[in-house]
């Protein structure tokens, strides 16, 4: 980086919160999805005035600018891909701001999601977006994704709780966007419009949060099924029956073996398909929900149904699901991970559709997820050094993004476009589609320096490229 813009940033930000050593961008150059490119500079602003200033400088020199939390994107959301600046937003974390009586939380980006929810439990009340990662990833980053977890199912996504945003541009200006209320309708709604956008439309220094009462009570229970098609058909009959669970996870045999191999308890090594389900609410209204749900499965071919009697035995069923990503890390160096989603009817047939291009292309592709709103998480293990290995996984996530719109889905349920999939936007959206969305991004960004790289495929990419 030129001398003079290193003595312009100097002006901005104290040397102590800038880092320019090989060891020190290294360490930037990653998150959870695939691919490492090395940023030429990272900071770590404090404050809203600061980033302004930042990406001023930043669009005066034509300088690309990466906002990052904790790095736990798995779509490549943070990752650097043309180089320049990072922007650590880790620092922004000194405002956590429960307002009980109109229900809201009002946070830094910085802050990290599980603490959003402790604090909101400690008022009695419910965040309920839960990304896997929610221990680790920062709020803003949750955002910027529009990362949801399990409650989807019953609670929506995480932009059915964003009513208010501060936000620096990509020209950097520092705006607001909603408020404090519920209800508004005052002008275009920006807000709905940042959240989602990955980190190309603007950086979130401050956040408005809904929340809601928290549920009196919940139950759930855990169902192995010997083979892994009944599971889809379970699934579709729960939620055909009249009750919507707060969450209904999936896991197949391959996720099993690994949770089991571990963190050994007991799993079912010749079970096809777990499923855990949960539903919330009134105690004596979600006593006959979860039987039912039961019967459901026993009705579907499940072979073993077990509901949790204590909150003990609650949390071991949980633990398995939460232990699933840590787990198939230890099948192989590399992970690619998806997350097409499809309608809660064609459930079945993706889970077929899965099952035939891991037959076709013999890979270690195991599946997991939130199965009850369609978003199931093919996660393909390999060795990015197999070059040959690697070509079959290039043709493979093809296939299974191809098969999502082909059921009537979508590319992505909660990890974002990033990287890996932007070469199949215009596949779901067609052409005049992503034209318009092009058009948003230069209309916010004429110097194309916040996040370039994301969203939008390069010039005559129509394929993910894994080899390079």
């Amino acid at each position: 980086m030129k001398k003079e813009i290193l003595a312009a940033l100097g002006q901005i930000i104290p040397q102590e919160r800038m880092f320019l050593d090989l060891a020190e961008r290294y360490c930037y150059s990653y998150d959870a999805s695939f691919g490492e490119y090395l940023p030429e500079i990272v900071i770590q602003p404090k404050n809203a005035k600061e980033i302004s200033e930042l990406v001023k400088m930043a669009n005066l020199h034509k300088i690309p600018v990466y906002p990052r939390g904790s790095g736990t994107s798995l779509s490549g959301g943070p990752l650097p891909v043309k180089g320049g600046m990072v922007l650590d937003l880790t620092l922004l974390r000194d405002k956590l701001f429960i307002d009980r009586e109109n229900m809201l939380a009002i946070v830094s980006p910085g802050v990290i999601t599980a603490t959003i929810h402790q604090k909101a439990d400690e008022a009695g009340l419910f965040y309920p977006p839960d990304p896997s990662s929610s221990n680790v990833a920062t709020i803003g980053g949750n955002l910027l994704e529009n990362s949801s977890g399990p409650k989807g199912l019953k609670y929506g996504t995480t932009k059915e709780y964003v009513i208010g945003l501060e936000v620096v541009t990509p020209t950097g200006e520092i705006i607001r966007t909603g408020g404090k209320t519920v209800k508004n309708v005052t002008g275009y709604d920006l807000t709905r419009l940042i959240v989602g956008s990955e980190g190309t439309l603007g950086i979130v220094t401050e956040a408005i949060i809904r929340l809601i009462p928290k549920p009196q009570s919940q139950k759930t229970f855990v169902a192995h099924f010997n083979h892994f098609i009944d599971s889809g058909h379970a699934i579709t009959s729960i939620l055909s029956s009249g009750i919507l669970p707060s969450a209904l996870e999936l896991m197949d045999n391959a996720c099993i073996r690994a949770v089991e191999n571990y963190r050994p308890s007991g799993l079912p090594l010749q079970a096809e398909a777990i499923l855990i389900i949960e539903v919330d609410g009134h105690p004596l209204a979600i006593e006959e929900e979860i039987n039912k749900c039961a019967d459901i499965c026993k009705d579907n071919g499940a072979s073993y149904v077990k509901i949790a009697e204590t909150e003990e035995e609650r949390q071991t069923i949980w633990s398995a699901r939460k232990w699933v990503s840590p787990a198939i890390t230890q099948m192989g160096p590399t992970k690619i991970s998806e997350d097409a989603t499809v309608p809660r009817n064609q459930i079945p047939a993706m889970m077929e559709r899965l099952q035939q291009i891991r037959d076709k292309y013999e890979l270690n592709l195991v599946v997991f997820g939130h199965a009850g709103d369609g978003n199931l998480h093919p996660n393909i293990i390999t060795d990015k050094r197999n070059k040959a290995e690697m070509k079959k996984v290039e043709l493979a996530v093809s296939e299974i993004f191809e098969a999502a719109i082909e059921l009537g889905g979508t590319l992505s349920g909660e990890h974002g476009i990033g990287t890996l999939k932007s070469p199949y936007m215009e596949m779901e959206l067609g052409a005049n589609g992503v034209i318009m969305m092009k058009k948003i991004k230069e209309a916010w960004d004429p110097n194309n320096i916040l996040n370039p790289g994301k969203i939008f495929a390069e010039k005559g990419q129509t394929k993910v490229v894994l080899l390079t």
